[in-house]
């Protein structure tokens, strides 16, 4: 087989292939044996009648013609990893004409490639990164963060104020059923409630009766044509019961001992350093690499994405997903109903998702294009390894017979783009906890 190919030219390639005429001849004495077995011929046997009754019960163009497809399915893979391409379609075969006995046979096909946008800047990228190390600060927060967990709900008595937590009773006047109980726990602030129940709640004291009133604008779709506007009116009274804050308990030998099993404060902060270090041991290099690869994709040159592309990693992601759910022995409608979401909340986010994602590859692709990275064999043996692939050489014997091996290769020089990018990066450590307290003491200055 002979290929040459053009140049990309709107993110298509084109490739003239010869097939040389002993494979011709090959796929079809392999076509008329096939049709042999496959139709019923007075006289023979399955698949022993000899061509010329083939041809004149079956027809010699169908038979060239199957022939000529099996031709192209079985060299399409080897163009593929040849020209070492990952299209994003299907090939598109130009004007074919049927294989000729004892005749070279030359056919043109397009692939639609992704696109090869540049970036703005090949340097270095810049990113700011928590502290390597373990600091008080973190430290302190975290023992915040775990006291806050043991925090209780505790009575005031004062007038209700914003983030307040307030128990009602809620009675129905019109329209709001599913709003009546008795002693509801409401966060004011939160959306969870209608933003009407905080403006009434505000600044009321114990045991106040409010009435509350508001219309909920309801979309409806009645038909393809007509879709109607209708408004619901909803009335409750809220009676007051109790006006309550959440309350931690204060840092002190004791609590730590009660609460957490500690010997003392001391104790308490060592182990809570020491888990911390763990987390940023296993969380940070890729908190790193995810950072670098973001900080890249600002870089690229792409008014908009390509819509072949972002659908080709929207459907990958898809998969992914659903193979890890699978293995999880979850289905999807599960997962959806565990993380209170609908389904066209998850397909939107995965959308989402797939254009970041596309935006990263592009950006990795224009810098392993740009450093000329090479994929050696060393390379593909350990992509492979990596993969925890016992049978090396079968395995990449089946990924070259589907044409995936371009793949393979994508991913090496991707990984090789960001393993410079993190070697490289110009990292600034910022401590947000020490900067949280530090506003906060400001604050507090200015009080």
């Amino acid at each position: 087989m002979n290929i040459s190919a053009s140049d990309v030219q709107d993110a298509k390639l084109t490739a003239t292939v010869t097939i040389p005429a002993d494979e011709v001849d090959a796929a079809i004495k392999t076509a008329f044996r096939a049709a042999a077995k496959q139709y019923r011929f007075p006289g023979f046997r399955a698949g022993k009648a000899p061509r010329k009754v083939v041809e004149s019960m079956v027809g010699k163009d169908f038979v060239l013609g199957q022939a000529t497809n099996e031709i192209l399915a079985k060299n399409e893979p080897k163009i593929l990893n040849e020209l070492d391409i990952v299209p994003l379609k299907d090939a598109n075969y130009q004007d074919l004409e049927s294989v000729q006995d004892h005749t070279d046979y030359t056919y043109t096909v397009e692939f639609s490639l992704r696109p090869a946008p540049a970036l703005s800047s090949y340097d270095p990228v810049s990113i700011e990164m928590p502290p390597a190390e373990v600091t008080e600060a973190e430290v302190e927060a975290q023992i915040e963060l775990v006291l806050d967990y043991q925090s209780k709900f505790v009575d005031v008595d004062r007038a209700v104020e914003d983030q307040d937590f307030v128990r009602v009773d809620i009675k129905n006047l019109e329209n709001a059923e599913s709003f009546e109980g008795e002693n509801q726990l409401l966060h004011l602030g939160s959306t969870s409630q209608p933003k009407e129940f905080d403006q009434a709640l505000l600044g009321a004291k114990l045991g106040d009766v409010k009435e509350v009133s508001w219309t909920h604008e309801h979309h409806h779709e009645h038909d393809d044509e007509h879709a109607h506007e209708h408004a619901h009116h909803h009335k409750v009274e809220l009676t007051v019961k109790a006006i309550q804050v959440r309350q931690a308990p204060e840092l002190s030998e004791e609590s730590v001992k009660e609460l957490f099993g500690y010997d003392n404060i001391a104790a308490m902060r060592e182990a809570v350093k020491e888990d911390l270090a763990k987390d940023k041991e296993s969380r940070l290099p890729q908190l790193k690499e995810n950072r670098v690869v973001s900080k890249l994709a600002e870089r690229l040159e792409l008014e908009e994405m390509d819509a072949d592309y972002e659908q080709s990693v929207f459907q990958e992601l898809g998969q992914n997903f659903m193979q890890n759910l699978s293995a999880q022995g979850i289905n999807l409608d599960m997962w959806l109903q565990i993380n209170g979401l609908s389904s066209d909340q998850f397909i939107a986010d995965l959308h989402r998702q797939a254009h970041d994602v596309a935006r990263e590859s592009l950006a990795l692709d224009a810098l392993a294009r740009e450093r000329a990275v090479e994929v050696s064999e060393d390379d593909l043996v350990a992509a492979f390894e990596s993969a925890g692939i016992e049978d090396i050489a079968a395995s990449r014997a089946e990924f070259e017979a589907q044409g995936r091996m371009p793949g393979i290769r994508d991913s090496i020089r991707r990984s090789k783009a960001v393993d410079w990018l993190v070697e490289t990066a110009e990292i600034t450590e910022v401590d947000t906890f020490a900067e949280s307290e530090d506003k906060d003491e400001e604050s507090a200055d200015t009080e």
